[in-house]
């Protein structure tokens, strides 16, 4: 059982992210749909790619990605609710940003997602955000990344924004310290439910999509959740509530097939490959 210190933790999280995201360029629509990000839309971790991509541009050594890759999946693979996990992937999510502008990491986000992750974006997942897109519905990234990288992903791909681990800074300086916890499991549903409630969103009416356990929280509080590459308890979890299954780890990579976009610009640049269709989406 959740401890009510972790909740409170969560909740603050949750309410930062939301606050962080807050903007009047959103669409009137009260539905919209909430994606996971690593291993829903994107395969492999964001963060370790964005970590990956520092260590090529000489931000820190090579060798000093596996310590901080260790720490990371330790607390986001497992799930861990222990304060002790939460503080150390805490020290390792912040260890290259302190004492860094944020314009300097928005910056390198940009650059390494177009050279490290763009072929590593999930093509039936991005279908199904265009699909909202079309319908005229809010699409929104949620995940434990940092929401400088979090809202680079979204821009990039035409969404709505994004939903991430607020940094603290002062001046456009990162002073070392987070808002809350890294935005995992509950704190996740809190943002989404801070969003909601700021933004008049109808949760009922929305639909959530997420590839782990752990966002089972985001994933029932709304009215479509819809596990995407599931891993095998929420692909359990999925099957006995009668949740929508979709897998694509099949898929081919895109990389010659999405081109960046500017902020603003009208919906997902994404490029089938030839015979692709979404007849072909799997149900598990």
């Amino acid at each position: 059982m959740t401890s009510p210190d972790v909740l409170t933790s969560y909740r603050r999280a949750g309410r930062a992210s939301a606050s962080a995201a807050r903007s009047d360029e959103y669409s009137a629509s009260t539905s919209a749909a909430f994606f996971d990000v690593d291993n829903t839309i994107m395969r492999g971790s964001s963060l370790f790619h964005l970590a990956v991509g520092l260590a090529k541009r000489k931000y820190f050594k090579t060798r000093e990605i596996s310590g901080f890759a260790r720490k990371q999946l330790k607390f986001v693979l497992s799930g861990s609710e222990d304060m002790e996990d939460m503080a150390s992937a805490t020290e390792a999510a912040l260890s290259f940003v302190q004492d860094r502008s944020v314009s300097e990491l928005e910056a390198l986000a940009e650059d390494i997602f177009d050279t490290e992750m763009v072929d590593k974006l999930i093509p039936g997942t991005l279908a199904l955000a265009q699909g909202h897109l079309d319908a005229g519905q809010q699409v929104w990234l949620v995940t434990a990344t940092p929401r400088e990288l979090a809202a680079v992903i979204a821009r990039r791909l035409g969404l709505t924004g994004a939903l991430g681990t607020v940094a603290r800074s002062d001046a456009g300086i990162y002073t070392g310290n987070l808002d809350g916890p890294p935005l995992h499991g509950l704190a996740k549903a809190e943002a989404v439910r801070a969003l909601a409630e700021a933004e008049g969103l109808d949760l009922a009416t929305c639909s959530a999509y997420s590839d782990s356990v752990n966002d089972i929280p985001m994933l029932s509080l709304v009215g479509d959740p819809v596990a995407v590459n599931p891993d095998p308890e929420l692909r359990a979890h999925a099957r006995e509530h009668d949740w929508r299954i979709r897998d694509f780890r099949r898929r081919a990579r895109i990389k010659p097939f999405v081109a960046p976009v500017a902020s603003g610009a009208a919906g997902i640049a994404v490029g089938m490959a030839g015979g692709y269709a979404l007849s072909h989406f799997q149900r598990r």
